[in-house]
């Protein structure tokens, strides 16, 4: 009787290092999980945001917008 309380049933000591293992890893994620927090969505904390302009370069460059989309919205952006 006693010996089997002291083996917690044959399922104590056995299960120990798989706890032991979720353990740890839900402290790793968590720290990475808090550092992508920190440093916000892009993954960069010291990239700089992109001005309008730059935006609407990349959408001419890219072929969203013709030309003359491009020069009347640079225009309202210089204004």
């Amino acid at each position: 009787m006693m010996g089997e309380m002291g083996n917690f049933g044959g399922w104590g000591p056995g299960f120990g290092w798989l706890f032991m293992i979720l353990f740890w890893a839900l402290v790793i994620l968590g720290i990475v999980a808090i550092l992508k927090w920190l440093m916000g969505s892009n993954g960069n904390p010291t990239s700089p945001r992109k001005t309008a302009r730059q935006i609407l370069e990349e959408r001419y460059a890219r072929g969203e917008i013709d030309r003359e989309e491009f020069e009347q919205k640079k225009h309202d952006l210089e204004s």
